[in-house]
């Protein structure tokens, strides 16, 4: 029996190993991870992520094929092949701080894997990587093989979080490098029989190491670069009277721009793309290619921008001043259908507003008090390290609560800012809404969610990203 084991049990070994676990019985998976909670919560009722799809197919492979473990060591020396998705998170201090990737956690992975191996492994690199990193992995295990042959892949993620499980089981590609060696290439068939399984063949793309490690920084940075794209055009909508929602449809009908990542919004979040970006800017400045890197640099400029230009729309509508007042925050995870909060723009976006001293009331249907508070007191780039490395904040933010539903966060509110597209945030009942909000009561949505004209009508000033400005705002253009 092949036996495979995933270092790491975050978003991305998770839901990968237990898609790979239900259409491969044959196969025995298991998932380790040195967090006892994590660990506990794959095999409880509650998983430690929320994805659409994701319980139904960990129940069905759990105890069968699909194991959950801290037994890390154990794991990792009975298998034949080992993914490794572990944090990489972008370096805080030390050369390339603030832009390179963290290897760290990368490096202990080899050195464990090389001190507990007895037989010949397959090592493949799961988590986002810099280029050149398998390079590094391979030369700490071959200098400390014992006599046992490692062969190292890069099999990067494409996952979309809030459709994980629907991308795990129809993927545009897999993405399988390796060694163009003899043994290299079997490794890589190897793998390539793992997804065969349900995969089509035509989907599993097979090129050197370094392509596959470049193309997952590619990929997330020309779509963070649509993100930013669409966000700068809708600046330049609201100055002149334009829709962007209409300007961003008929530039999306052309067949080779197409209409995906195409919706303006507060600024884009998640966990790669922004430190993905910066790797990419980080690895262009040491090949000697600054007008490569400043290109790059200028699609996280532009995002840092659209959340700073919400930020000083919010307060200059409201007075110039939003000390004091509650404002609702609709939404706090980087995106719909998911409950991770990582570099999601609602924590610039509610730092913005605490810095002019609002009192915050935020709900979010998936994302707890207690990482909400996190969020808003962790330093950029701490949320990146495993979570018994991360500070441990002892301040909670006093002018932060927590609400259980909508109604409750606008409770006497002045304002509301809708950060997440939640469905459910489309049909709210915003007339009952209104009556239970301070006047003027204005709406501020940063996801373009809602009916603008059936909100006017009910009494509301709303401001919406890119559309042509309500009367209110254009006597109080938005100050940079």
């Amino acid at each position: 029996m092949v036996k495979i084991c995933c270092i790491g049990a975050g978003y991305v070994g998770g839901p990968t190993m237990a898609v790979i676990a239900l259409n491969c019985p044959a196969i025995e998976v298991a998932v380790v991870d040195i967090s006892v909670s994590r660990i506990s919560a794959w095999n409880g009722d509650q998983l430690p992520i929320y994805e659409p799809g994701l319980d139904e197919v960990v129940k069905q492979c759990r105890g069968r094929n699909l194991f959950f473990s801290t037994d890390v060591e154990k794991h990792v020396s009975e298998a034949d092949i080992i993914f490794v998705s572990v944090n990489t998170p972008t370096k805080t201090r030390g050369l390339g701080a603030g832009k390179a990737a963290d290897l760290t956690y990368w490096e202990s992975a080899a050195r464990m894997i090389a001190d507990v191996s007895k037989s010949n492994k397959i090592v493949v690199e799961k988590s986002t990587v810099p280029v050149k990193t398998a390079e590094a992995i391979e030369r700490i295990l071959t200098h400390n093989s014992k006599g046992i042959k490692y062969q190292i892949l890069s099999n990067p993620e494409f996952l979309a979080e809030g459709t994980a499980i629907q991308d795990l089981f129809n993927p545009d590609r897999v993405l399988i490098g390796g060694r163009e060696t003899p043994e290299g290439l079997k490794a890589t068939q190897a793998l390539r029989d793992v997804y065969a399984h349900w995969v089509p063949q035509d989907r599993i793309i097979t090129t050197n190491l370094w392509s596959a490690e470049l193309s997952k920084l590619a990929a997330n940075a020309f779509l963070a670069q649509r993100i930013s794209s669409v966000n700068a055009m809708s600046a330049l909508c609201e100055a002149t009277g334009a829709d962007v929602s209409q300007v961003s449809h008929a530039v999306g009908k052309d067949s080779r721009i197409g209409p995906k990542f195409l919706n303006a919004s507060v600024g884009f979040g998640g966990s790669c793309f922004q430190k993905d970006i910066l790797n990419l800017v980080y690895i262009c400045e040491c090949n000697g290619l600054p007008e490569v890197a400043n290109y790059w640099k200028q699609v996280i400029k532009v995002n840092d921008y659209q959340k700073n230009r919400f930020v000083n729309r919010v307060v200059s509508s409201m007075f110039n001043t939003v000390s004091g007042k509650k404002i609702a925050i609709l939404g706090f995870a980087f995106k719909k259908d998911t409950g991770d909060t990582r570099e999601t723009p609602a924590i610039d976006v509610c730092k913005g507003l605490l810095g002019d001293k609002a009192q915050l009331s935020i709900y979010d249907p998936q994302v707890t008090e207690d990482q909400i508070q996190r969020d808003l007191t962790m330093n950029k780039f701490d949320w990146d390290h495993p979570i018994h490395l991360q500070p441990m904040s002892p301040t909670t933010v006093k002018q932060v609560s927590v609400a259980w539903d909508a109604y409750a966060a606008a409770k006497d509110a002045h304002a509301l800012c809708i950060l997440t597209e939640w469905d459910e945030f489309k049909t709210l009942d915003y007339r009952r809404i209104f009556d239970n909000m301070q006047k003027p009561a204005f709406v501020f949505d940063g996801r373009n969610v809602v009916n603008i004209e059936m909100l006017r009508e009910i009494g509301f000033i709303v401001y919406s990203i890119g559309k042509p400005l309500d009367p209110w705002l254009k006597n109080m253009p938005a100050v940079a």
